[in-house]
Protein backbone atom coordinates (compact mmCIF):
# COMPACT_ATOMS: atom_id res chain seq x y z
CA UNK A 1 0.00 0.00 0.00
CA UNK A 2 1.14 3.53 -0.77
CA UNK A 3 -0.45 5.52 2.04
CA UNK A 4 -2.70 7.53 -0.25
CA UNK A 5 -5.04 8.35 2.64
CA UNK A 6 -2.37 8.88 5.30
CA UNK A 7 -3.56 11.35 7.93
CA UNK A 8 -7.15 11.32 6.64
CA UNK A 9 -10.37 10.33 8.38
CA UNK A 10 -13.16 8.47 6.62
CA UNK A 11 -16.74 7.68 7.53
CA UNK A 12 -18.02 4.59 5.76
CA UNK A 13 -21.80 4.29 6.04
CA UNK A 14 -22.88 0.72 5.46
CA UNK A 15 -19.50 -0.66 6.52
CA UNK A 16 -20.81 -3.75 8.25
CA UNK A 17 -20.00 -7.29 7.26
CA UNK A 18 -20.58 -10.60 9.00
CA UNK A 19 -19.12 -13.90 7.87
CA UNK A 20 -16.20 -14.81 5.65
CA UNK A 21 -17.22 -12.65 2.69
CA UNK A 22 -16.99 -8.89 2.96
CA UNK A 23 -19.54 -6.43 1.66
CA UNK A 24 -18.79 -3.51 -0.64
CA UNK A 25 -18.82 -1.17 2.35
CA UNK A 26 -16.55 -3.37 4.46
CA UNK A 27 -14.06 -3.73 1.62
CA UNK A 28 -13.96 0.05 1.19
CA UNK A 29 -13.44 0.59 4.92
CA UNK A 30 -10.60 -1.94 4.94
CA UNK A 31 -8.88 -0.48 1.87
CA UNK A 32 -9.17 3.05 3.26
CA UNK A 33 -7.52 1.82 6.46
CA UNK A 34 -4.77 0.01 4.59
CA UNK A 35 -4.01 3.29 2.84
CA UNK A 36 -3.61 5.10 6.15
CA UNK A 37 -7.05 6.47 7.03
CA UNK A 38 -8.71 6.24 10.41
CA UNK A 39 -12.19 4.90 9.77
CA UNK A 40 -15.56 5.26 11.46
CA UNK A 41 -17.53 2.16 10.45
CA UNK A 42 -21.23 2.99 10.61
CA UNK A 43 -24.01 0.47 10.15
CA UNK A 44 -27.59 -0.14 11.22
CA UNK A 45 -26.43 -3.45 12.73
CA UNK A 46 -23.79 -2.75 15.41
CA UNK A 47 -22.41 -6.29 15.35
CA UNK A 48 -21.79 -5.98 11.62
CA UNK A 49 -19.96 -2.67 12.06
CA UNK A 50 -17.85 -4.13 14.86
CA UNK A 51 -16.96 -7.12 12.66
CA UNK A 52 -15.39 -4.77 10.11
CA UNK A 53 -13.61 -2.86 12.88
CA UNK A 54 -12.13 -6.15 14.09
CA UNK A 55 -10.88 -6.93 10.58
CA UNK A 56 -9.22 -3.51 10.36
CA UNK A 57 -7.66 -3.75 13.80
CA UNK A 58 -6.33 -7.22 13.01
CA UNK A 59 -4.37 -5.59 10.18
CA UNK A 60 -3.02 -2.89 12.48
CA UNK A 61 -5.43 -0.15 11.41
CA UNK A 62 -7.45 2.34 13.45
CA UNK A 63 -11.24 2.11 13.34
CA UNK A 64 -14.32 2.29 15.52
CA UNK A 65 -17.97 1.36 15.12
CA UNK A 66 -21.14 3.43 15.24
CA UNK A 67 -24.77 2.34 15.02
CA UNK A 68 -26.95 4.50 12.78
CA UNK A 69 -30.02 4.21 10.58
CA UNK A 70 -29.58 6.46 7.53
CA UNK A 71 -33.26 7.45 7.65
CA UNK A 72 -32.83 9.04 11.05
CA UNK A 73 -31.43 12.58 10.95
CA UNK A 74 -30.65 12.64 14.67
CA UNK A 75 -28.63 9.44 14.42
CA UNK A 76 -26.72 10.77 11.41
CA UNK A 77 -25.93 13.96 13.30
CA UNK A 78 -24.70 11.89 16.25
CA UNK A 79 -22.56 9.78 13.90
CA UNK A 80 -20.82 12.83 12.49
CA UNK A 81 -20.29 14.29 15.95
CA UNK A 82 -18.83 10.99 17.15
CA UNK A 83 -16.37 10.99 14.26
CA UNK A 84 -15.26 14.53 15.07
CA UNK A 85 -14.86 13.70 18.76
CA UNK A 86 -12.87 10.54 18.05
CA UNK A 87 -10.70 11.70 15.15
CA UNK A 88 -11.00 15.48 14.88
CA UNK A 89 -12.02 15.84 11.23
CA UNK A 90 -13.83 14.20 8.28
CA UNK A 91 -12.01 13.96 4.96
CA UNK A 92 -14.04 11.23 3.27
CA UNK A 93 -17.72 10.29 3.41
CA UNK A 94 -18.41 7.00 1.67
CA UNK A 95 -22.13 6.20 1.54
CA UNK A 96 -22.78 2.55 0.74
CA UNK A 97 -26.36 1.82 1.80
CA UNK A 98 -29.11 0.60 -0.49
CA UNK A 99 -32.11 -1.73 -0.60
CA UNK A 100 -34.34 -3.03 -3.33
CA UNK A 101 -37.93 -4.25 -3.27
CA UNK A 102 -39.76 -5.97 -6.09
CA UNK A 103 -42.54 -4.10 -7.82
CA UNK A 104 -43.28 -2.65 -11.25
CA UNK A 105 -45.40 0.47 -11.64
CA UNK A 106 -48.76 -1.28 -11.37
CA UNK A 107 -47.68 -3.46 -8.44
CA UNK A 108 -45.55 -1.17 -6.27
CA UNK A 109 -47.11 -0.04 -3.01
CA UNK A 110 -46.70 3.40 -1.48
CA UNK A 111 -45.15 1.86 1.62
CA UNK A 112 -42.55 -0.01 -0.40
CA UNK A 113 -41.78 3.02 -2.56
CA UNK A 114 -41.37 5.30 0.45
CA UNK A 115 -39.10 2.85 2.28
CA UNK A 116 -36.75 2.38 -0.67
CA UNK A 117 -36.45 6.09 -1.40
CA UNK A 118 -35.99 6.92 2.27
CA UNK A 119 -33.01 4.58 2.50
CA UNK A 120 -31.52 5.01 -0.98
CA UNK A 121 -32.02 8.75 -1.49
CA UNK A 122 -32.95 10.49 1.74
CA UNK A 123 -30.13 8.62 3.52
CA UNK A 124 -27.26 9.94 1.38
CA UNK A 125 -28.84 13.40 1.45
CA UNK A 126 -28.89 13.40 5.25
CA UNK A 127 -25.29 12.20 5.56
CA UNK A 128 -23.98 14.71 3.00
CA UNK A 129 -26.00 17.54 4.57
CA UNK A 130 -24.42 16.83 7.93
CA UNK A 131 -20.85 16.38 6.69
CA UNK A 132 -20.48 19.16 4.11
CA UNK A 133 -20.31 22.10 6.57
CA UNK A 134 -17.39 20.43 8.34
CA UNK A 135 -15.63 19.75 5.04
CA UNK A 136 -16.08 23.39 4.03
CA UNK A 137 -14.64 24.57 7.35
CA UNK A 138 -11.55 22.41 6.99
CA UNK A 139 -10.93 23.34 3.35
CA UNK A 140 -12.37 20.39 1.43
CA UNK A 141 -13.24 16.74 1.38
CA UNK A 142 -14.55 13.87 -0.72
CA UNK A 143 -18.04 12.39 -0.81
CA UNK A 144 -18.57 9.07 -2.58
CA UNK A 145 -22.04 7.67 -3.20
CA UNK A 146 -22.83 4.18 -4.45
CA UNK A 147 -25.40 3.84 -7.22
CA UNK A 148 -26.06 0.98 -9.68
CA UNK A 149 -26.25 0.36 -13.41
CA UNK A 150 -29.96 -0.08 -12.70
CA UNK A 151 -29.98 3.73 -12.68
CA UNK A 152 -29.16 3.63 -16.41
CA UNK A 153 -30.90 0.51 -17.71
CA UNK A 154 -34.21 -1.28 -17.67
CA UNK A 155 -34.02 -4.64 -15.93
CA UNK A 156 -36.26 -7.69 -16.34
CA UNK A 157 -36.24 -7.89 -12.54
CA UNK A 158 -38.78 -5.26 -11.58
CA UNK A 159 -37.13 -2.93 -9.09
CA UNK A 160 -38.82 0.31 -10.13
CA UNK A 161 -38.25 2.12 -6.84
CA UNK A 162 -34.63 0.99 -6.62
CA UNK A 163 -33.77 2.05 -10.17
CA UNK A 164 -35.52 5.38 -9.71
CA UNK A 165 -33.80 6.12 -6.41
CA UNK A 166 -30.37 5.36 -7.84
CA UNK A 167 -30.98 7.56 -10.90
CA UNK A 168 -31.95 10.39 -8.56
CA UNK A 169 -28.82 9.74 -6.49
CA UNK A 170 -26.68 10.18 -9.62
CA UNK A 171 -28.20 13.59 -10.25
CA UNK A 172 -28.05 14.66 -6.62
CA UNK A 173 -24.34 13.84 -6.74
CA UNK A 174 -23.87 16.18 -9.70
CA UNK A 175 -25.77 18.99 -8.01
CA UNK A 176 -23.79 18.68 -4.77
CA UNK A 177 -20.54 18.52 -6.76
CA UNK A 178 -21.30 21.74 -8.61
CA UNK A 179 -22.68 23.55 -5.57
CA UNK A 180 -19.65 22.97 -3.38
CA UNK A 181 -16.80 22.81 -5.90
CA UNK A 182 -15.65 26.28 -4.85
CA UNK A 183 -15.10 24.90 -1.36
CA UNK A 184 -12.99 21.98 -2.67
CA UNK A 185 -15.68 19.53 -1.58
CA UNK A 186 -15.79 16.85 -4.25
CA UNK A 187 -18.80 14.58 -4.75
CA UNK A 188 -18.74 11.56 -7.05
CA UNK A 189 -20.80 8.43 -7.51
CA UNK A 190 -19.70 4.87 -8.30
CA UNK A 191 -22.05 2.93 -10.58
CA UNK A 192 -21.46 -0.79 -9.99
CA UNK A 193 -22.58 -3.52 -12.31
CA UNK A 194 -23.03 -7.12 -11.25
CA UNK A 195 -20.98 -7.53 -8.08
CA UNK A 196 -20.71 -10.79 -6.15
CA UNK A 197 -21.61 -9.64 -2.64
CA UNK A 198 -23.29 -11.22 0.39
CA UNK A 199 -26.19 -8.83 -0.23
CA UNK A 200 -26.67 -10.15 -3.78
CA UNK A 201 -26.55 -13.75 -2.55
CA UNK A 202 -29.15 -12.99 0.12
CA UNK A 203 -31.70 -12.10 -2.57
CA UNK A 204 -32.07 -15.82 -3.32
CA UNK A 205 -34.17 -18.25 -1.29
CA UNK A 206 -31.42 -20.85 -0.75
CA UNK A 207 -27.69 -21.41 -1.15
CA UNK A 208 -28.41 -23.62 -4.16
CA UNK A 209 -30.41 -20.87 -5.86
CA UNK A 210 -27.71 -18.36 -4.97
CA UNK A 211 -25.07 -20.54 -6.64
CA UNK A 212 -27.19 -20.78 -9.79
CA UNK A 213 -27.78 -17.05 -9.65
CA UNK A 214 -24.03 -16.42 -9.49
CA UNK A 215 -23.52 -18.52 -12.61
CA UNK A 216 -26.28 -16.71 -14.46
CA UNK A 217 -24.97 -13.29 -13.44
CA UNK A 218 -21.43 -14.24 -14.47
CA UNK A 219 -22.66 -15.27 -17.94
CA UNK A 220 -24.18 -11.80 -18.40
CA UNK A 221 -20.80 -10.13 -17.88
CA UNK A 222 -18.61 -9.55 -20.97
CA UNK A 223 -15.55 -10.39 -18.87
CA UNK A 224 -17.11 -13.73 -17.96
CA UNK A 225 -17.23 -12.99 -14.25
CA UNK A 226 -18.88 -10.70 -11.76
CA UNK A 227 -16.97 -7.98 -10.00
CA UNK A 228 -16.01 -8.20 -6.34
CA UNK A 229 -16.27 -5.77 -3.43
CA UNK A 230 -12.54 -5.15 -3.86
CA UNK A 231 -13.19 -3.79 -7.35
CA UNK A 232 -15.56 -1.25 -5.82
CA UNK A 233 -13.06 -0.48 -3.08
CA UNK A 234 -10.35 0.23 -5.64
CA UNK A 235 -12.58 2.75 -7.40
CA UNK A 236 -13.57 4.32 -4.09
CA UNK A 237 -9.93 4.66 -3.05
CA UNK A 238 -9.16 6.60 -6.22
CA UNK A 239 -12.08 8.99 -5.64
CA UNK A 240 -11.21 9.41 -1.96
CA UNK A 241 -7.55 10.14 -2.59
CA UNK A 242 -5.71 13.21 -3.83
CA UNK A 243 -5.22 11.37 -7.12
CA UNK A 244 -8.78 12.54 -7.85
CA UNK A 245 -8.35 16.05 -6.43
CA UNK A 246 -9.63 17.60 -9.70
CA UNK A 247 -12.41 15.05 -10.24
CA UNK A 248 -15.94 15.89 -9.14
CA UNK A 249 -19.47 15.15 -10.31
CA UNK A 250 -18.61 12.00 -12.25
CA UNK A 251 -20.39 8.66 -12.50
CA UNK A 252 -17.59 6.11 -12.32
CA UNK A 253 -18.99 2.94 -13.89
CA UNK A 254 -17.45 -0.26 -12.52
CA UNK A 255 -19.27 -3.02 -14.38
CA UNK A 256 -16.83 -5.03 -16.53
CA UNK A 257 -18.61 -3.80 -19.66
CA UNK A 258 -22.06 -5.18 -18.87
CA UNK A 259 -23.76 -1.88 -19.69
CA UNK A 260 -22.05 -1.45 -23.06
Amino acid sequence: MTGRLAGKVAIVVGAGSIGREVSNGAACAMVFSREGARVLCADRVPEAAQDTVARIEAEGGVASAFEADVRNAAQIKAMVQACLERYGRIDVLHHNVGVEELGELIEVTEESWDRVLAINLKGPMLTAREVVPHMIAQGGGAIINISSIASHLWSPTQYLSYSTSKAALNHMTRIVARQYAKHQVRCNVIVPGLIDTPHAAALYASEEEAAKGREQRARRCPMGRQGTPWDIAGAALYLASDDARYVTGIELVVDGGVSL
